[in-house]
């Protein structure tokens, strides 16, 4: 999922010199409905794969799939309530900025703030497709627990960037900004729950599939030991290549999607190259990676001497 997301969103950026004034105007509009479409669409999603689950499924596979997309639909609700505010707050901005302007003229006239909103608003609509996959995939038992976890993360940077890209030249004091920033302190609350009902069922799951050894001679299991430990050590190496490369990764997008649109340099009155990842996504939107461990790296020195 989190591969995907970076595909798509190095596609998102609207190219804004190839745009008429008035088509760039009737962009904002369209990508916003569009973004609500697809939040509509993947809560519709959601309530089918509930549905679903209570007519197939029993017992602790069902009270999980129950927990997830309940926490997924709460997202979706989220969601939409800052779509909403956000689109509540860019009417404000355009009608009190535009003076004896269009609306269209003032989106074009502010080109790196409306490509900003487009290119978040294009994020947000495709974070909502991407988690309801993710969600699908769990609940048939054919995808990663993980996958869903990184898809809410994503999703919840998708909408911090559009209320970054909100607010750039809104008033401070403003009552559609305050409620803009109550919805996103909701999406936030609401991708921890994703997150929580994750973790809690796939441990429930995995509680379920106990392990018996109690067939195995002291050789087989001597083996398997040491096989265990060696995949151990495999995993750890591979992990921190991947926690290495996820860095630069994360580096690179934030680069792209957020400093080359300018947005985020009006807001603090910054030039893109003071702008880091934390001055647009909030640490806690992030993926937690676990630090190396190196406990295994002393179990098999142990274990093989």
């Amino acid at each position: 999922c989190y591969g995907y997301m970076r595909h798509i969103l190095q596609k998102l950026r609207p190219r804004g010199l190839e745009l008429q004034q008035g088509e760039l105007g009737d962009l904002v509009e369209q990508e916003m409905a569009a973004t609500s479409a697809a939040v509509e669409s993947a809560a519709a999603r959601i309530e089918e794969m509930l549905n679903k689950s209570r007519a197939v499924d029993t017992g602790i596979k069902m009270e999980v799939n129950e927990r997830i997309l309940a926490s997924c639909t709460d997202l979706m609700q989220a969601i939409k309530v800052l779509v909403l505010s956000s689109k509540d707050l860019q009417r404000d901005i355009v009608e009190s900025g535009r003076g004896a302007a269009s609306m269209k003229e003032f989106y074009a006239k502010n080109s790196r703030w409306t490509e900003g909103l487009i290119s978040a608003s294009k994020a947000v609509g495709w974070g909502a497709t991407m988690l309801v996959d993710a969600a699908d995939q769990v609940v048939q038992g054919t995808g990663k627990f993980e996958e869903l976890m990184v898809c809410s993360h994503e999703i919840a940077a998708s909408t911090a960037q559009l209320v970054a890209a909100s607010k750039v030249k809104a008033d401070k004091d403003s009552p559609n900004l305050s409620r803009l920033r109550q919805a996103s302190k909701g999406v936030t609350q609401a991708t921890a729950g994703v997150v929580a009902s994750t973790k809690s069922g796939k441990s429930q799951i995995e509680d379920t599939e106990t392990m018996d050894f109690s067939a195995m001679t002291l050789t087989q299991i001597k083996r398997q030991e040491m096989d265990a430990q060696v995949l151990v050590l495999e995993l750890e190496t591979r992990l921190q290549k991947e926690r290495e490369r996820l860095g630069e990764l994360r580096k690179k997008h934030y680069e792209l999607a957020g400093v080359a649109e300018g947005w985020g340099g009006e807001e603090e009155g910054k030039t893109p190259k003071q702008l880091s990842v934390n001055n647009t996504i909030p640490s806690d939107h992030q993926p937690k990676l676990l630090p190396p461990q190196t406990s295994s790296q002393n179990s098999l020195a142990n274990g093989v001497g």
